[in-house]
């Protein structure tokens, strides 16, 4: 069986090696489906959609209105720093692909009940694109 819950945010970044757009600062409105597969439980469910805010709400918490920040880009992270802004610095380009592998990596870290067999996850970076990953726990 499978559930699924979805989370939005708002975020700004930047890629500093590309050769377009999206070189320049500037923000999108994510949303993220986070789905679960498990066997259900007595309690006729996979997982309470409770728990499951719980495990990744706080992720979520931290970039809102944040900007994410490649750690080799030191003159944003400079002006960041400047303009006491809220920030999340992290060791990969802020590509839908690398955020959607970060988030997956996250949330399996989170303890997960021990029914659940696959989480996937899919971030959507502006209404018609986005970047999806699936594993085995």
């Amino acid at each position: 069986m499978k559930i699924a819950k979805e989370f939005n945010w708002e975020m700004g970044h930047r890629l500093p090696e590309h050769f377009g757009k999206c070189k320049n600062i500037h923000g999108h409105s994510y949303k993220m489906l986070v789905e679960i597969e498990g066997d259900v439980m007595e309690n006729g469910m996979v997982m309470d959609y409770y728990h499951l805010k719980d495990a990744i709400e706080p992720l979520v918490d931290k970039l809102d209105h944040a900007f994410l920040a490649y750690e080799e880009d030191k003159d944003v992270i400079d002006f960041l720093i400047k303009m006491n802004s809220k920030k999340m610095i992290v060791n990969f380009q802020s590509t839908v692909e690398n955020i959607t592998r970060f988030f997956l990596e996250e949330i399996k870290k989170s303890k997960m009940p021990q029914n659940i067999h696959k989480i996937k996850v899919r971030v959507c970076e502006t209404p018609d694109d986005y970047a999806e990953e699936e594993i085995s726990i």
